[in-house]
């Protein structure tokens, strides 16, 4: 059930670690598969601004991505973005997402967690700030804090982590970082 403005301030406020899943969120959900059986994934740009921003204002919020599928293109945008944890193939998203906690020591009500798809659902209803797109699935829109305004693969990263930086009162130096 979608929460208000300032609930949502709120969760954000405390985030220690931004985890979501790529197909779909990080991505329209389309994949061209090449005839040498290569993957392609067509990346939006505002979301890895995000991320950057995110890394130089607040770096101590950890990131991570956990993937139902097994691409070497994500494994290379993952470490060329900075993504402290990156698990792919994985259609079991909470065990990677406990295992993600066990390591870090966060608190399942410390993260965020963006998802599109019903795999997502049981780390969305343990992530103490959930979000999807807003051309989610209409099962994963039932459990969510917050739907997006964007879609996924157009900025619905970009719009969380934006919501992060001003809860934790970061966001205008990220912006006096262009004048």
């Amino acid at each position: 059930m979608p929460a208000s403005k300032a609930q949502i301030l709120k969760k954000a406020k405390n985030i220690k670690l931004l985890a979501c899943d790529v197909d779909g969120v990080l991505t329209r959900g389309e994949i061209i598969i090449l005839n040498n059986g290569e993957e392609v994934k067509i990346w939006n740009v505002k979301d890895g601004l995000g991320y950057h921003e995110l890394k130089q204002i607040f770096p101590r919020v950890k990131t991570a991505w956990i993937t139902g599928r097994e691409s070497e293109q994500v494994k290379k945008r993952a470490e060329s973005m900075g993504i402290d944890y990156l698990v792919q193939n994985c259609m079991r998203k909470k065990t990677a997402f406990d295992a993600i906690l066990g390591e870090t020591g966060f608190k399942a009500s410390e993260t965020a967690y963006i998802g599109d798809d019903i795999v997502d659902i049981q780390v969305l209803k343990l992530a103490g700030l959930s979000i999807c797109p807003n051309d989610a699935v209409e099962e994963v829109k039932k459990h969510v804090d917050m739907v997006s305004s964007f879609k996924g693969g157009e900025g619905v990263v970009r719009d969380v982590i934006e919501i992060i930086l001003k809860a934790k009162g970061e966001w205008k130096k990220t912006l006096e970082r262009y004048k």
